[in-house]
């Protein structure tokens, strides 16, 4: 990435943190990294940066647990950050639902009509749009996080449920937790072969995975 994609994502990166906290309840930076799919690593140093201009602090329970809290500081950062990543939003929508367009009409020419979501978040939306619109069947959705609940009337099921449907192909449908689903099936067995990335969803993992 160029200094000023960079920029951005430290920017989107702060915000998601800082939005993550606004609860105030206690949270670990192992959660936290979770949440937003980074390195743990990458979280402490985003928490050290943000306490350093003010933006957070640091409270302590019991047991060595901890509370990141906004200050008036960090309330106002927030809302200037999220006004500033409305187009990044936008841009977002706009780009992934392109790039699914582009996967789904590159499956069915290959003759692939049905595919599984592994993955569930802002992302799986926008694929399934662009699945309906290239006229092709979600055969199931699995994602351990979010099983047991329900995506457009289908049930999320567990990612091993993936092996039992060995003539769909499994796209990614995560942008935070690409990487680590498609590390996840590999685990359980599955053919990489059968796992497709779209083209923002790729290029974002990869990021990511250099990262960590």
């Amino acid at each position: 990435m160029n200094d000023t994609d960079e920029k951005a994502v430290d920017a989107y990166r702060s915000f998601l943190l800082m939005s993550e906290i606004a609860g105030e309840e206690p949270v670990s930076q192992r959660e936290l990294a979770r949440r937003l799919g980074i390195a743990l690593g990458l979280v402490n140093s985003y928490l050290k940066n943000l306490v350093a201009k003010g933006y957070v602090r640091v409270r302590t329970f019991p047991r060595n647990r901890y509370a990141y809290l906004l200050t008036p500081r960090g309330i106002a950062e927030k809302s200037r950050l999220a006004y500033q990543h409305l187009s990044y939003f936008t841009d977002l929508y706009t780009i992934t639902r392109q790039d699914y367009r582009v996967l789904f009409q590159s499956l069915k020419r290959a003759g692939v009509s049905k595919v599984v979501f592994c993955g569930v978040d802002e992302v799986a939306e926008i694929a399934y749009l662009s699945l309906r619109e290239a006229g092709m069947e979600l055969a199931a959705v699995v994602d351990d996080e979010h099983q047991g609940e329900v995506f457009f009337d289908r049930d999320i099921s567990h990612l091993s449920k993936a092996l039992e449907l060995e003539n769909c192909m499994i796209v990614i449908s995560s942008l935070k937790r690409g990487w680590q689903l498609f590390d996840e099936l590999a685990r359980y067995g599955v053919d990489r072969g059968r796992i497709c990335c779209a083209g923002s969803l790729t290029r974002i993992s990869e990021d990511s995975e250099g990262e960590s």
